[in-house]
């Protein structure tokens, strides 16, 4: 049994895990058929998220993994670079491998996250950052991480560059189905920004 199993997680904060998972899990690699499936069921509500979620949903229903595949190709590996560089260091510095990744590098060891053995790219990439933002929230890697620790890793790593991220994922010329993870990644940065801002210093 590990940490995330024999301590409570509140229900609001393991739907947060889910949704930082579930994105990190779209950005990661090109959606199977199942996955697509499961996107397709997804129901929102009349917020900014909700409306996004909703969006996504619909065309997730009319998707196909092939065409996905070259999608998320073409806006992140293409020939030579995708469209777009997913990582902190880059928006933040206009390079790869910068300070922010030796920043992160170094949180992660006080955290006692590892990189997985088969995973090749720099530890700050999008789909990395949001998997260890809800591992960090149900304690995946040691205990669960309290509000003030989470706002520390989200102010650091995640709220000064994510949101313009997921903006350019909305309007590259390449997206279909990943300009609507961006509105839902956008939309789920702004709730995590100002939950985080109106929690104690």
């Amino acid at each position: 049994m590990n940490a995330a199993e024999d301590i409570k997680i509140p229900s609001e904060d393991r739907l947060r895990a889910d949704l930082y998972n579930f994105i990190g899990l779209m950005l990661s690699g090109p959606p199977g058929q199942m996955l697509l499936d499961q996107c397709a069921v997804l129901s929102g509500d009349d917020s900014d998220l909700g409306k996004a979620i909703g969006s996504l949903s619909r065309v997730a229903r009319v998707s196909k993994p092939k065409k996905v595949e070259s999608e998320f190709n073409a806006l992140f590996v293409g020939l030579g670079r995708g469209e777009l560089l997913p990582y902190a260091s880059y928006y933040l510095t206009g390079f790869l491998n910068e300070k922010p990744l030796a920043t992160l590098r170094t949180d992660m060891s006080t955290r006692g996250m590892t990189r997985s053995p088969n995973v090749y790219e720099p530890e700050d990439n999008i789909a990395s950052l949001m998997e260890m933002m809800g591992g960090m929230i149900v304690g995946r890697f040691t205990t669960p991480a309290d509000l003030a620790d989470q706002k520390v890793f989200f102010n650091r790593h995640i709220a000064p560059w994510a949101g313009h991220f997921f903006s350019d994922l909305e309007a590259a010329k390449n997206s279909v189905l990943y300009a609507s993870i961006g509105s839902v990644g956008r939309a789920f940065m702004e709730i995590e920004r100002e939950a985080f801002r109106m929690t104690a210093a």
